[in-house]
């Protein structure tokens, strides 16, 4: 697909994987929204020529606005990436008992059903326009090897993983791509805030190359994505070779 003068939608662009997506994407040629809580994200859109709406992906309504801004701005979207989630760690059976539900009732509504709400709104606008489209989603190696105390956070990202599949051969027909890219262990805000020696820590168990991933490969592997056109259902691990351990 031809990236230069597209419409795209980069959900959790203000920074991290995100960012460095949108910056990637309008290289390229593309317009982009910016849908995310994080207000940071304006500045961004306003350096790279696109525009920002703040939006909770998991919210329906709020999304739809969204989506009007994003439309109102560079027309109807052909590009959808979905980089919006969040961490959090919590054993099923901790010290105080029972995980709270709540905890995992928030994973998996920010990082799955949010993920589905924004695929399936612009999937209808996508269709609807008739020129097609690629939507590239983002799970994790914890969706394979979910680590103790994960369990929330690989149960969302082990969903978007599954959705994959069936959503390309339901969109397959508008001629919209599904895809998917599990990451490892990058270089977000979330692990620079870590010590240096842990972050090195963390990257010398990366067999090659033995480093934390640089968010700049994440946005090239998903330019790659959208470019191939026969590149399609697939979940594509973006990792060093990593397998994570139990913890």
């Amino acid at each position: 697909m031809e990236i230069n003068g597209a419409a795209a939608i980069v959900t959790g662009g203000s920074s991290g994987l995100g960012a460095a997506t949108a910056r990637a994407l309008a290289a390229k040629g593309a317009r982009v929204a910016i849908f995310d809580l994080n207000e940071a994200g304006e500045a961004l859109a306003n350096e790279i020529g696109g525009v920002f709406a703040r939006c909770d992906v998991a919210d329906a309504a709020r999304v739809t606005a969204a989506l009007a801004i994003g439309r109102s701005a560079h027309g109807t979207p052909r590009i959808l990436i979905n980089c919006a989630g969040i961490g959090g760690a919590g054993r099923v059976v901790g010290r105080d008992g029972p995980m709270p539900l709540e905890a995992f009732e928030k994973i998996i509504r920010v990082n799955l059903i949010g993920t589905f709400n924004v695929m399936r709104l612009a999937a209808a606008e996508m269709s609807a326009a008739g020129a097609g489209g690629v939507i590239v989603s983002t799970s994790s190696v914890a969706a394979f090897e979910g680590q103790i105390g994960q369990a929330a956070y690989a149960a969302s990202k082990g969903g978007i993983a599954a959705l994959t599949l069936p959503v390309a051969r339901e969109l397959a027909r508008f001629g919209i791509r599904v895809l998917t890219i599990a990451p490892g262990l990058f270089k977000t805000p979330l692990l620079a805030e870590l010590p240096q020696e842990t972050q090195d820590a963390l990257g010398a168990a990366i067999p090659y190359p033995a480093r934390l991933g640089d968010p700049a490969e994440f946005a090239q592997l998903v330019i790659a994505m959208v470019e191939n056109d026969y590149l399609n259902g697939e979940t594509v691990r973006l990792d060093g070779a990593l397998r994570m351990q139990p913890k």
